[in-house]
């Protein structure tokens, strides 16, 4: 693909490539309920009625269906629930035996600690991989439930066979959900790993003398096109994860998803780049979808 100074990327699309491992799943699905198996369970509560957790869900039980997965979702709109009742929630999907993995869709509403909500969730079943003992375990090399989105990142390198080995990746963003996972999981002993990886923040100084430096940038900080052509070098690999929705009345719906990268600057310099959208998004998902058969192949 050419741009504007002639120079070739791979966009690294991870739409095709979600439909292509959903399609990989969907045919080990019909293989385990043609022996009598049942399907693969998935389960996810929602609170509220905020709109990117409504779409962000609403893509998680299409996705099931697309694979063979049953899907189960509990949606809770009165957002004054107790936190008391949510954690009895829960316990009954951790109880059921017939659900393989579920989902506590975030944000939560103020007087809910999430953090105590993560906590009561069975390990076992934490397919967003947020419970410590998954986070603990991903930090050791270990089997583990990997977030979703560091998932997503690491199949979007791993398929588009990006060599991570000896390469200077830098991480823009120390979140527990991004940031700091796949800082981790780059620098882990592993097929895609073996980097050396720098995390940067809000608080890292001469940040552009850092990301002119990288082999492979994940941008994941929530600051729409952050990143511009002037910080990076050419040759570079950049997974964009950011999705904010900036004002544009040229648009239908009166707003755009944006990266965290400025695409047309970075891509004339990069020798591949994932889009916004049509990214990381739907690989994300498709992580979902990992980690809820690796849980049922569990039990």
């Amino acid at each position: 693909m050419s741009n504007a100074t002639d120079t070739t990327y791979t966009l690294l699309d991870g739409k095709k490539l979600a439909d292509e491992i959903k399609s990989e799943i969907a045919t080990e699905v019909k293989q385990l309920t043609a022996t009598g198996r049942r399907a693969p369970h998935l389960a996810a509560i929602l609170v509220g009625n905020d709109g990117g957790s409504l779409t962000y869900v609403g893509h998680k039980v299409k996705a099931c269906e697309q694979v063979g997965f049953k899907s189960t979702l509990l949606h809770f709109t009165d957002t004054s629930i107790t936190e008391e009742f949510l954690l009895a929630e829960v316990k009954k999907l951790n109880e059921d035996k017939g659900i393989d993995g579920f989902i506590v869709q975030l944000p939560l509403p103020k007087h809910i600690d999430a953090d105590k909500v993560i906590m009561s969730i069975d390990p076992d079943k934490d397919v967003d991989g947020f419970h410590p003992v998954n986070v603990g375990k991903t930090t050791l090399g270990l089997s583990s439930y990997i977030s979703a989105t560091p998932l997503g990142i690491t199949k979007i390198l791993e398929r588009y066979n990006i060599d991570t080995t000896g390469k200077n990746c830098v991480v823009i963003g120390r979140s527990n959900i991004v940031g700091r996972p796949i800082s981790i999981l780059l620098n882990n002993n592993s097929k895609v790993g073996n980097a050396t990886v720098t995390v940067c923040h809000s608080k890292t100084i001469n940040l552009k003398e850092i990301t002119l430096k990288a082999d492979i940038i994940i941008a994941a900080l929530g600051r729409p096109e952050f990143l511009t052509g002037d910080m990076v070098k050419e040759g570079v690999v950049v997974v964009d994860v950011g999705t904010s929705r900036v004002d544009d009345s040229t648009a239908k719906a009166g707003w755009r998803l944006k990266g965290d990268v400025k695409f047309d600057e970075v891509s004339c310099k990069a020798s591949a780049i994932t889009p916004v959208p049509g990214g990381v998004g739907p690989m994300t998902v498709v992580s979902l979808l990992l980690n809820t058969l690796k849980a049922y192949k569990n039990q």
